[in-house]
């Protein structure tokens, strides 16, 4: 496991799912800003989600232990950029060519958001290959 310090690093508490020779598997309860709120429990807009990692690698756990995951924040702006940013930017780039080029406002609508649709394709295809370049570890706490 690489050592990390902790100024550039993303950190979650999770439980191990199962566990095995290659991976482990983690549930992190990723928990809505409204979470410390009062009304939280009859609030319909409250939301709790469950995220499942796979952290590659032999770690000595076992299902139900704690464990702290850990992400190098590097590769969570990686994550933030293709999940957001760049779809955005494909996004306003092809509005304002297309609107340049005098088609009406609703047709250059539809065909911006049409746009991304080659993206996502490619982000699925190349899941494996972009999936490879997010490295997690464990501490077992």
């Amino acid at each position: 496991m690489e050592k990390l310090s902790e100024s550039n690093t993303i950190n979650h508490i999770g439980i191990v799912q199962k566990s095995d020779n290659k991976s482990v598997t983690v549930i992190i309860s990723a928990e809505s800003a409204c979470s410390g709120c009062h009304a939280e429990g009859s609030c319909s807009l409250f939301g709790k989600e469950e995220k499942i990692i796979e952290v590659k690698g032999y770690y000595d756990v076992k299902a139900g232990d704690t464990v702290n995951v850990i992400m190098n924040q590097s590769t969570g702006f990686t994550a933030l950029f293709l999940g957001y940013m760049l779809p955005l930017i494909i996004l306003i780039i092809t509005l304002i060519t297309f609107l340049s080029v005098r088609f009406p406002e609703l047709i250059s609508g539809l065909l911006s958001i049409a746009s991304l649709l080659p993206y996502y394709l490619l982000l699925y295809f190349f899941r494996k290959r972009i999936n490879d370049k997010f490295k997690f570890s464990l501490i077992v706490k």
